[in-house]
This record gives C-alpha cells, sequence and structure tokens, in this order.
C-alpha cells in the first residue's frame, strides 16, 4: 500500500469505470441540456455563453466529482500526496507557470469585459479542480488501493485520462484523437506536479491555468486559431518531456 494508511471504503475498477462514465454524462448532456433550456449561443465570446455552456455543467461535474470523494472517505489520499518525488521535479510545474504566461493573450483579454474574463477564470477552475480530483485524485488512489507501482499508476491514470477526451469527437469529430494523445501527456506533467508539491491543489490550479492560457489564446478571444502566443503550450509538453526522459531514472526518492 506504501506510505499511506488504508482509509474510507474500497473502489473496484469497475466502480471507478461507472464514476468516470458518470462524470462524462454530466459535463457532456449537462452542457447540451443547459444550453437547450436557456437558449445560450453555442460557443463561449460572451459571459453568458461561458456562464451556461461552461459554468453549468463543469460546476454540476466538480460537485459530483467532491461528493464521490466525500462518500468514499478519500478527502486526504485525494488532497495530500505522500509519495513525493525527489526536488528536481519542481521544475515540471515551474516550466508549466512560465509557459502559461507567455501563452495568455493579454492583448485580446484587455478587449473583453471583466465579468467575462472571470467568468472565463472560474470556468477553467473547474475544469482545473474537477478534473484533477477525479482523474489524479480518485484515480491514482483506486490504482494505488490495488497494488499498481508507481510507475503504472503514473502510466494507467495517464492513459484514462486522455481517453475520456475521446468523447470530445462529437463535437470535434476526428480532432479528438490528437487531443487525447495530448491529454495523456499532460496528465502525466499534472501527476508528476501533484506528487513534486505534495498535494491536489497546485496541479489543479495549473491545469485551470493552463487551459485558460489556451482558451484565452485562441478563437474565443483572439478570433483566431493561429494565435501565436499557443506555441508555448506546446513548448512547455516539449521541454517538460525532455527533462523528464533525460531524468526519469531520478523520480523517485533516494532510500
Amino acid at each position: 500500500m506504501g506510505p499511506e494508511a488504508r482509509t474510507g471504503r474500497r473502489l473496484t475498477y469497475g466502480g471507478f469505470a461507472a464514476i468516470v462514465v458518470a462524470y462524462l454524462v454530466i459535463i457532456q448532456g449537462g452542457g447540451r441540456l443547459a444550453a437547450s433550456v436557456l437558449d445560450s449561443g453555442d460557443g463561449f465570446t460572451t459571459t453568458r455563453d461561458v456562464v451556461v455552456n461552461l459554468w453549468i455543467p463543469l460546476g454540476a461535474a466538480f460537485l459530483f466529482t467532491y461528493a464521490v470523494i466525500a462518500y468514499l472517505g478519500w478527502f486526504r489520499p485525494v488532497l495530500v500526496e505522500e509519495r513525493r518525488t525527489q526536488r528536481w521535479t519542481w521544475v515540471v510545474p515551474i516550466i508549466l507557470v512560465v509557459c502559461i504566461l507567455g501563452a495568455i493573450d493579454y492583448a485580446g483579454l484587455a478587449d473583453k469585459p471583466v465579468g467575462y474574463v472571470l467568468a472565463l477564470l472560474v470556468a477553467t477552475q473547474l475544469v482545473g479542480w474537477g478534473e484533477e480530483g477525479m482523474f489524479r485524485g480518485v484515480g491514482v488512489q483506486v490504482l494505488r488501493e490495488h497494488g499498481l507501482t508507481e510507475g503504472k499508476v503514473a502510466l494507467w491514470s495517464s492513459l484514462v485520462f486522455g481517453a475520456v477526451h475521446l468523447t470530445n469527437a462529437f463535437a470535434t469529430g476526428g480532432q479528438a484523437v490528437p487531443q487525447a494523445i495530448a491529454v495523456s501527456f499532460a496528465g502525466y506533467f499534472f501527476y508528476l506536479t501533484r506528487r513534486a508539491s505534495g498535494g491536489n491543489a497546485l496541479n489543479s490550479v495549473l491545469h485551470g491555468m493552463f487551459d485558460f492560457s489556451i482558451l484565452a489564446g485562441t478563437a474565443i478571444v483572439a478570433d483566431q486559431e493561429g494565435y501565436p502566443g499557443v506555441i508555448f503550450a506546446i513548448l512547455a509538453y516539449v521541454l517538460i518531456a525532455l527533462v523528464v526522459i533525460i531524468r526519469r531514472k531520478r523520480l523517485e526518492p533516494v532510500a
């Protein structure tokens, strides 16, 4: 079991799969239902669109995630990370912060109402805390409780995280496949951030800010898909991947 004491209820793989499916139904179905009932636009170009299309389904998914954590009695293992990595892994969140700051379209945001910017910040934080709670929190704990090595925990939690994004194919078609692959890598970076920082908070905040930087630097704000700031997101993947590949044998603490 590792350094954590056994706590709360036990969750099977099938139970976790059912929870993830329910989570996806809330996001995908809730978003469509809210947009239909409240007659919002298809995108996120206005404050009202952000509130209806993002706040409602993502807020419901966030509440569902932490209700599940409370039911399982897993608040401590989800929010507190006992299995720390070596200190050099702090380079992962540092790179993420630098690239997030570089990717944000400050000029585009300055042309938007303050309410819109705040609404988008809240929406992306709901994404960060919800997904990190579900996949780096519940998902990691499930895999650990089944006795997987930490390498397999990292691998499978990241792959599951990427796989669930294939449901975006309903909206984006084939673009969902490369997105799912990219998200799997991002999941591993957030997993390392969790273990470096000793909790699930920093990776949740950075996850939300990473999504905010992407949304604020693409068609939603700048009305152009080729916004150059997005290169910082790509740079984050490349730099972190290189560092991890070079230092991969020095992740775990020295006995």
